[in-house]
């Protein structure tokens, strides 16, 4: 079935056509390389695996409550609305919120992809260009598997976000090399690398566990790379080249913070969109998940070497600041473990399973 006849609203042309700018770079220094970046892309070839077999397509997902989304966390809950909406009703709402998330995740990952493949590109240095052809690679793998969860499993798309889209076209028009970086590596992926990690770690559900646990490995590695190759080059750069760095950055977060709220959701159920706007800004747990969203972002941020006075107030004023000191090593390093983990307690099960099939077959066959 064509993707345009599962999308819950009219996603108009569905090509999207951004102008490149910017500089093709070569670069014929073949021996030279910075050992962590190379030792980054070596780990990103072993750490290669296929999305068809790791994850357990076969487990059954409800498309009507995908996520096990407690109803506290629902934008409407508590509101006049809510009171009037069935058992059913409230069951399409938790397909459309799943299906809306995982959407702004596929429409990312594709953005990622293109990033990742403009990096390769456009990045003067031979090591960034090979690790940066790893992560292309990534990206496709993640893109597939969210494209496959929202087709098989929930049946249903959301066009991308406005601002989202935004923030993304910014990004790729910009023709400076590290802006791909940037706009994506830092806010983007940060943005989304702390919504995964808020789902992963809260839903009951097998499927989805899987797939966020395994896509947040990989990006453990990718926001390692941005970090250094932003860190290097950022040193590098005038006062006056930071500071427009830091108002791209302080853009980005309040489009991100005040605009990615799945007010299209509440609208496809017929509620205006101011009144839906009202809602979002009132919930208590959107306000939670908005500052859980810089959570990834701000201590990155301050790493690379933005963290002019203007910036660091309006982290203040929306009152992630403290944010900066957090341990993002530490983050990424418990990402690649819980997917080990995952992956440990799954083989382990079906080891056990294994072991029961044969024992069962032997008994059977001392019986016969």
């Amino acid at each position: 079935m064509s993707t345009h006849e599962l999308y819950a609203k009219d996603a108009g042309d569905p090509r999207w056509e951004v102008p490149a700018s910017g500089a093709a770079r070569f670069s014929w220094e073949y021996d030279d390389g910075r050992d962590r970046l190379l030792a980054l892309y070596q780990k990103g070839k072993d750490k290669q695996w296929d999305g068809q077999k790791r994850i357990d397509w076969a487990l059954e997902v409800d498309p009507y409550d995908p996520l096990g989304t407690p109803d506290e966390s629902m934008t409407l809950y508590g509101t006049p609305y809510w009171a009037k909406l069935t058992d059913r009703d409230k069951s399409e709402l938790r397909m459309h919120y799943a299906s809306w998330q995982f959407s702004q995740f596929l429409h990312g990952e594709q953005g990622a992809m293109v990033c990742a493949a403009r990096i390769v590109e456009s990045v003067p240095d031979l090591d960034a260009k090979f690790y940066s052809a790893t992560q292309t690679m990534d990206e496709a793998r993640h893109a597939e598997i969210y494209a496959r969860f929202l087709h098989e499993k929930i049946g249903m798309l959301y066009p991308i976000n406005d601002n989202l889209q935004a923030l993304l076209g910014d990004t790729l028009r910009d023709s400076r090399w590290d802006m791909p970086y940037l706009g994506m590596q830092v806010l983007i992926e940060g943005l989304a690398l702390a919504a995964f990690g808020m789902i992963r770690d809260t839903t009951d559900k097998p499927l989805p566990q899987q797939i966020l646990a395994y896509v947040m490995q990989d990006e453990a590695r990718h926001v390692a790379f941005g970090r250094m190759a932003l860190r290097d080059h950022y040193r590098q750069l005038s006062d006056a080249e930071l500071r427009e760095r830091e108002e791209f950055v302080i853009e980005g977060c309040y489009l991100m913070r005040d605009r990615l709220r799945g007010t299209e959701v509440l609208e496809n159920f017929g509620i205006p969109k101011a009144e839906a706007e009202e809602y979002s800004e009132q919930s208590e747990f959107l306000h939670l998940f908005r500052r859980l969203l810089f959570s990834r972002i701000v201590p990155c941020v301050k790493d690379i070497g933005l963290w002019g006075k203007r910036l660091q107030q309006a982290y203040v004023d929306m009152g992630v600041f403290e944010m900066g000191d957090s341990n993002l090593d530490l983050l990424m390093a418990q990402d690649e473990e819980i997917a080990e983990q995952l992956d440990a307690r799954r083989f382990a099960e079906e080891e056990k399973e294994r072991v029961a099939e044969v024992a069962d077959a032997v008994e059977q066959g001392a019986q016969s």
